[in-house]
């Protein structure tokens, strides 16, 4: 088999699974999971690597609905992640409230004329009945349909989605990434990406939309990475419901975040949160600017 290299993007709806899916083929963390939807909100690249192939699979953003303040940003990269990929994988989760959404997102894949395929995500769930209907509704594109989980026979499923992106890539003379990476993203995007993952998963819902975090100071040494980061909110009563009583909040945010830094860089690290408050920040073109979120594209 000739080598083959390339791009491959996940395109689906917001908590659709595509994190959980390219963490598990990639087989190392690198993009955040959460149960919340608009977890993601940059595209995320992750790097699998084998003797007949290297692909960076993209998590972008799921699709929005709205074109305001920070969803100017998140569509964007939707829809740039849709260009530039090789392949695209519709990421269709069983537990769509609206097959009509989901028919959407296959539409506006096949509308790219690339390679792509369809994978019913999150098939381990009680609406198992659903899949034989998903996959009759879908036939029609004729393209590959897989049914995947990330909790269970995790092996098989991984296993399934690789050989199906190997018969999709483009050949390719050489590896695009050095064969021993698996991520594109640096240590200090990492950082504040896992202590934004703490967030969304033990803060109420109204908070994590509004919340960001940002790298303030990062001190790399040879034992021991010291690591400062702002956790921003847009209110101040949104702020004491991040530190908790006592700072009981801040304190399980900050041990299970730096426990998953430890875990990627190999090191031990010293992570200290503050948390400071921004009003408006997610409808403020320079402060979304400010936290990496830089619509490139003017409508």
């Amino acid at each position: 088999m000739s080598y083959k290299a390339g791009f491959i993007g996940l395109v689906g709806l917001p908590n659709a699974g595509k994190s959980s899916l390219a963490n598990m083929v990639v087989g190392s963390k690198f993009s955040i999971v959460c149960s919340k939807a608009q977890t993601t909100r940059r595209r995320v690249m992750g790097i699998y690597n084998d003797d007949e192939c290297q692909f960076v699979i993209t998590d972008a953003p799921g699709v929005v609905g709205t074109t305001s303040g920070l969803n100017t940003f998140l569509q964007e990269e939707y829809r740039d992640v849709m260009d530039k990929s090789d392949v695209l994988l519709a990421c269709l989760n069983l537990d769509a409230n609206n097959p009509e959404t989901l028919t959407s997102i296959c539409e506006a894949v096949k509308a790219q004329n690339k390679p792509w395929a369809i994978a019913i995500t999150k098939v381990d769930l009680p609406k198992i009945h659903r899949i034989s209907i998903l996959r009759e509704l879908f036939s029609g594109y004729g393209v590959p349909v897989v049914g995947v989980s990330t909790e269970t026979d995790i092996k098989s499923h991984t296993e399934v989605l690789i050989d199906l992106f190997k018969t999709l890539l483009p050949e390719a003379t050489a590896p695009m990434y050095p064969t021993d990476s698996y991520t594109t993203e640096s240590v200090r995007d990492l950082s504040a990406e896992l202590v934004r993952e703490k967030c969304f998963k033990y803060l109420h819902d109204e908070i994590p939309y509004g919340l960001a975090t940002q790298v303030r100071k990062f001190e790399e040494g040879a034992a021991l990475q010291k690591i400062f980061v702002d956790i921003v909110v847009e209110r101040d009563s949104h702020k004491s419901m991040v530190i908790g009583r006592n700072g009981e909040h801040l304190k399980r945010i900050g041990m299970e975040a730096r426990k998953d830094i430890e875990q990627v860089t190999g090191t031990k690290v010293y992570l200290e949160l503050h948390v400071a408050v921004k009003d408006k920040w997610t409808r403020n073109p320079m402060q979304l600017k400010d936290f990496g979120y830089v619509v490139r594209k003017q409508n």
